[in-house]
């Protein structure tokens, strides 16, 4: 399957179990793998036949920005679920969610989590 890569676009968002997190809030950086056959695009050169990558971008940005959550878990959930919807082409996607400075004592460069969801059919 051809894959399209949206990596590191980044948000501010409020999600976490602490209150500080709610209420100060913090960056977030947000991977996308989306898998679709982009052949027909290529050889028409034809965005119809391929997947918008600003609107790929917007979505993510909704979820992300949006509705607080405790769980970068369900902010990846709300995004897979968002993308595989949105776009017929799209068969499966991987999105990773990475929290850099989580508040959380230790020493790292971020934590994330990354999830695979496929299109039911």
């Amino acid at each position: 399957m051809d894959k399209i890569h949206l990596n590191q676009m980044t948000f501010y968002g409020f999600h976490g179990v602490f209150p500080e997190e709610k209420k100060l809030g913090q960056r977030f950086l947000v991977d996308v793998v989306l898998e679709a056959d982009l052949k027909q695009a290529g050889q028409a050169d034809d965005l119809h036949y391929s997947i918008d990558y600003g609107l790929v971008y917007q979505l993510t940005k909704q979820v992300v920005e949006g509705q607080s959550k405790n769980l970068i878990e369900a902010v990846a959930e709300e995004v897979s679920e968002k993308l595989l919807s949105q776009f017929n082409p799209l068969k499966a996607c991987t999105v990773k969610v990475i929290k850099p400075d989580p508040p959380i004592p230790g020493h790292y460069q971020s934590v994330a989590v990354e999830i695979y969801r496929e299109k039911s059919l």
